[in-house]
């Protein structure tokens, strides 16, 4: 009797490492401009971002800044290592600060106040694949911004890989980052661009 050798074996994807993703791009297997995030081994691309979306994010980088001082750094699409195979590019980072300002090292689930993911098209990914991954790792606090209806979801307490805390608002107000104790104005979120200007 004959075997196929390939289908009696284990069949096990292969993951890449942070630094095989590193060295992917260094070489030219990922084109200089592509967007891309390396989640638990694989190379997930993102598509273009649009302009709400990249306005939104303008916006809630700038909320922050006005409210956190020295308090934390605003990272914005910065790369989060969470593990040697998975690194993701969250919209907005809120970082304990760090003498050189992660100048030598990207900052890890330790170093994160708060993660802000702002969706469109992705939403999708970002509540089921991103959120939980957060979690997973021990970040204590992430927004989930679905400009598709305009709702921001507010994710906190992670436990066993999940986080055990969800509060929905499409009337968001003022909020507070609970690791700051500071108050954010959110009043805006859905209808800052909404004005015209004279």
């Amino acid at each position: 009797m004959v075997t196929n050798a390939i289908s009696d074996s284990v069949h096990c994807p292969h993951r890449f490492s942070v630094e095989q993703y590193y060295r992917m791009a260094e070489v030219g297997l990922l084109e200089p401009d592509a967007r891309t995030e390396l989640i638990e081994g694989e190379i997930y691309h993102m598509p273009p971002m649009g302009c709400r979306h990249a306005a939104t994010v303008a916006w809630l980088r700038d909320q922050l800044m006005k409210v956190v001082g020295e308090g934390a750094l605003v990272l914005e699409q910065y790369p989060l290592r969470l593990n040697r195979h998975t690194e993701p590019q969250p919209d907005l980072i809120l970082a304990r600060p760090r003498r050189g300002r992660y100048r030598d090292a990207h900052p890890t689930a330790r170093d994160v106040l708060l993660v802000i993911e702002v969706s469109d098209s992705t939403w999708l990914y970002d509540r089921e694949v991103k959120m939980p991954l957060y979690a997973a790792y021990g970040v204590q606090d992430a927004w989930l911004v679905d400009l598709g209806v305009t709702q921001l979801d507010c994710y906190s307490a992670p436990h066993g890989g999940a986080f055990v805390e969800q509060v929905s608002t499409r009337a968001p107000g003022t909020l507070v980052v609970p690791s700051l104790d500071v108050s954010v104005d959110l009043a805006e979120l859905f209808s800052f661009g909404d004005q015209s200007v004279s």
